[in-house]
């Protein structure tokens, strides 16, 4: 997962609008697919979202993020993943894609483990992750600009974050609360590995310094 290695955290997306593009044909891979459950296999593909404590439902937890209960529901989900996924692609695309994997698993195994009895889908649980991400990354690598950022996301977008709480009754708590898990996880992943990196370049710098 090491970026930005031996540079100074970035806010923002160094090629923003290559960013724009790799989260804008994330999204739209979205909507092909939601095209394709209501026009053309009618609601049959939401079938194959996590279906907790089911052996038989954890092949959900690769499809769940790519699956939507209609166009409200996508279309609910579309500006925070738009938004918030531009800012998690500052690190590069390598970094978003190493964040959005954890964030994707961790969230679809948690939600696995302790969902409610249905079958769970949507992008929502991506969206808390790639935020939580956002929200903490400043304080792991002790940025100051990217606390500022993470200041302006929460006072946004904060209350988003009341969603890891039961008791919405046909909303995935349990997906938004590992997804945040996730993005929590990936943030302390991130920050070790670059340090990691940061240490061995320094090493190595250190020892063409003293070569005779």
């Amino acid at each position: 997962m090491a970026s930005n290695q031996g540079r100074r955290p970035r806010v923002v997306p160094a090629k923003p609008l290559r960013a724009a593009f790799v989260v804008l044909g994330f999204v739209v891979v979205l909507y092909l697919v939601e095209l394709i459950d209501t026009y053309f296999v009618p609601a049959e593909l939401e079938s194959n979202g996590i279906d907790p404590r089911s052996v038989g439902g954890l092949d959900g937890i690769l499809w769940a993020p790519l699956l939507h209960g209609g166009w409200d529901h996508l279309l609910a989900n579309t500006v925070p993943l738009l938004v918030l996924g531009w800012l998690a692609l500052s690190g590069g695309i390598r970094q978003f894609v190493a964040v959005t994997a954890v964030v994707w698993i961790v969230g679809g195994l948690g939600t696995w483990l302790i969902g409610a009895d249905s079958v769970h889908i949507g992008a929502s649980g991506l969206a808390f992750g790639w935020m939580v991400f956002l929200l903490v990354r400043g304080f792991f690598n002790r940025s100051f600009a990217q606390i500022a950022v993470a200041v302006l996301l929460f006072a946004y977008w904060g209350g988003m974050l009341w969603g890891v709480l039961p008791g919405q009754p046909g909303v995935s708590w349990s997906g938004h609360l590992f997804g945040a898990v996730g993005g929590l996880v990936a943030a302390w992943l991130v920050t070790r590995a670059n340090r990691r990196s940061g240490s061995r370049s320094s090493r190595s710098r250190s020892a063409g310094t003293m070569s005779p």
